[in-house]
C-alpha cells in the first residue's frame, strides 16, 4: 500500500497536542493522509525531505474578494473632512459598480493566490456582488458566485461560497441605487439565488456552500427570521453584527434592541452561527455569545483600517468563547499579523501581557483552525488526520531564530516574530501550490489581474 503514496519528511508537524518532531506524511492520489508517523515508512520508498515546520493551513473565514481591487485606495484623507467606515463605504460602492464577471474573477484569483502564498488553504467568500452593473440578474443567477468558485480553482484554494441576502439600505430604508448589484428584494428571490449557487458549485470538487444575511441593517428583521428558519439546516450561517457604534444606535432606534440582543431574542443562536466583527457588545451580550457555541469572525487588519473598534477578546476568551479570523477587505493578508493584532490590542487596552493564559501561540492556532473549519462547514478532530486532506503551510526550519529554538518555544517564536518570507510553501490536497514564494499558476493569474486593473482604471 505504501508504494502508492506520496511521502514527505518534515522537521516537525504541529498537532493540537503539540509538535511531532521528524514527521512523515504519506498522501494518496486524492491528497488524503494515509500515513502520519514519526517512524519512516518501509525501506526503499521515495520520500521528499523538507526542512520545514508544518502548521495546518489557515482558514480565512471572511472575504469580500472584489474589495481587493481597492486595497490601499481609501487612505488619502482630505484636511478637515471626517473619514470613517461610512465614507469608506462610498468608495467601496464605486468599486463594486466597476467590475464585470471576467474582472471579478481575475481579481479574486489574484487575491486567492496571495492567500495561498501566505498560508491560507480555505476561504469563506461572503459574496454579495450578485447582479450586473445595472442591478439586473444575470441569465445564470449565480454567475458571479460561479466566478468566485472558478477563481478559487485557479488559485488552488478551497472555498466555502456564502451567497449573501442583501435587501435594504439601512434599518427600515429602501436600498440605495449604488447598492443595486447586491439586492434580492424578497426571501424567495434570495432562496432562488442560493439554490442557483448550490447548483453551480457542484461542479467544483473543492467548493462547499454556506448561507447568510448581510446584517440586521441590510435585511428586514422579519425576513431575517424567515431566511434562517426556512434556510438549509446543515450549512454554516454567517452575518455581520455590531461592527459600528452607529449601527448599534440605529438598531436601538429602529427596534428598541441592540443588534446582538435582537439576534439572541429572535434566532436560535448556536454553533452554526459565525458572527463577523461583533465589535460593540455589552456584558450580557458577551456572556451570552460565549455560551451559545457561536463563533466570532475577527478581521483585525480591516477592523483597524476602518476604525471599527476593538473586540473584547480577553474577556471573551475567559468566558470560553470561540473565534476565528478573516481578511474582509484584504488591506492586510498575513495571518500571523492578524494574530498579533488580536493579542497586542488587548495588551494595549489592559496594560497587561497575558491576553491568553498558558501558551498563547498554541491557543490561537488551535482555536483558529478548529473554529475556522467549523465556519467553513468542515468537521475535524485534529489538525492532521488519517483520511483527511493534507492542507498545510510550511515554515523554513533553518531560519535563524527557529533553527536555534527549542520545541517548547518554537510556535511562539514563529507566530510572534515570523513573516511571510519564512514560508517555504503551501500544500493543498497533498500538492505544493506555492513553493519558495512562487504560485504554480502565477504566470496566468498575474497578467489577467493586471489586465483587469487597466480596464477598471481605479488605481
Amino acid at each position: 500500500m505504501h508504494t502508492e503514496l506520496k511521502f514527505f519528511h518534515f522537521s516537525a508537524l504541529f498537532q493540537k497536542e503539540g509538535w511531532l518532531d521528524s514527521a512523515y506524511v504519506g498522501v494518496d492520489t486524492h491528497g488524503l493522509i494515509q500515513y502520519l508517523n514519526t517512524t519512516p515508512p518501509q525501506h526503499g520508498i521515495a520520500i521528499e525531505s523538507v526542512q520545514g515546520f508544518v502548521l495546518p493551513g489557515f482558514q480565512n473565514a471572511h472575504s469580500h474578494a472584489f474589495q481587493y481591487a481597492m486595497a490601499g485606495l481609501a487612505e488619502n484623507h482630505p484636511t478637515g473632512v471626517a473619514d470613517d467606515f461610512w465614507t469608506w463605504r462610498e468608495a467601496m460602492y464605486q468599486c463594486a459598480l466597476s467590475v464585470d464577471p471576467d474582472q471579478a474573477q481575475a481579481i479574486a484569483a489574484m487575491l486567492y493566490a496571495e492567500m495561498v502564498r501566505v498560508g491560507y488553504t480555505h476561504v469563506a467568500e461572503f459574496h454579495y456582488l450578485h447582479h450586473d452593473k445595472e442591478g439586473k440578474p444575470y441569465t445564470q443567477l449565480a454567475e458571479m458566485g460561479l466566478r468566485m468558485a472558478e477563481a478559487a480553482k485557479q488559485a488552488g484554494i478551497k472555498i466555502t461560497l456564502i451567497p449573501v441576502f442583501y435587501q435594504k439600505g439601512g434599518f427600515g430604508l429602501d436600498p440605495q441605487p449604488r447598492q443595486r448589484r447586491f439586492i434580492s428584494k424578497t426571501v424567495d428571490d434570495y432562496f432562488k439565488l442560493l439554490d442557483a449557487s448550490l447548483q453551480v458549485i457542484k461542479g467544483y470538487a473543492n467548493a462547499r456552500p454556506g448561507f447568510s444575511v448581510h446584517s440586521l441593517r441590510a435585511v428586514d428583521l422579519t425576513d431575517i427570521k424567515t431566511t434562517f428558519q426556512q434556510g438549509p439546516k446543515q450549512l454554516p450561517f454567517h452575518l455581520h453584527v455590531a461592527e459600528q457604534k452607529k449601527e448599534v444606535a440605529d438598531c436601538l432606534d429602529f427596534c428598541n434592541k441592540r443588534p446582538m440582543q435582537w439576534l439572541f431574542d429572535n434566532l436560535s443562536v448556536d454553533e452554526r452561527f459565525n458572527l463577523v466583527h461583533s465589535t460593540h457588545l455589552n456584558d450580557d451580550e458577551l456572556t451570552q455569545l460565549a455560551r451559545s457555541g457561536a463563533s466570532v469572525v475577527l478581521c483585525p487588519s480591516t477592523e483597524g483600517n476602518l476604525g471599527d473598534g476593538i473586540f473584547r477578546m480577553k474577556e471573551y476568551v475567559r468566558l470560553g468563547g470561540k473565534w476565528c479570523i478573516g481578511t474582509d477587505s484584504h488591506i492586510g493578508l498575513n495571518p500571523l499579523e492578524e494574530f498579533r493584532m488580536i493579542d497586542y490590542r488587548q495588551r494595549l487596552v489592559s496594560n497587561q501581557r497575558n491576553t491568553f493564559e498558558g501558551d498563547a501561540a498554541a491557543y490561537m492556532i488551535n482555536e483558529e483552525i478548529e473554529s475556522g473549519r467549523q465556519a467553513m462547514g468542515v468537521a475535524s478532530n485534529n489538525h492532521f488526520e488519517i483520511g483527511k486532506a493534507f492542507d498545510a503551510v510550511v515554515y523554513q526550519s533553518g531560519s535563524h531564530l527557529l533553527a536555534n529554538t527549542t520545541a517548547k518555544n518554537r510556535l511562539a517564536t514563529l507566530l510572534y516574530t515570523g513573516d511571510t518570507s519564512r514560508i517555504a510553501g503551501t500544500i493543498i490536497n497533498g500538492k505544493w501550490i506555492v513553493k519558495d514564494q512562487h504560485h504554480q499558476h502565477g504566470p496566468s493569474i498575474k497578467p489577467a489581474f493586471a489586465k483587469a486593473m487597466r480596464e477598471i482604471k481605479n488605481r
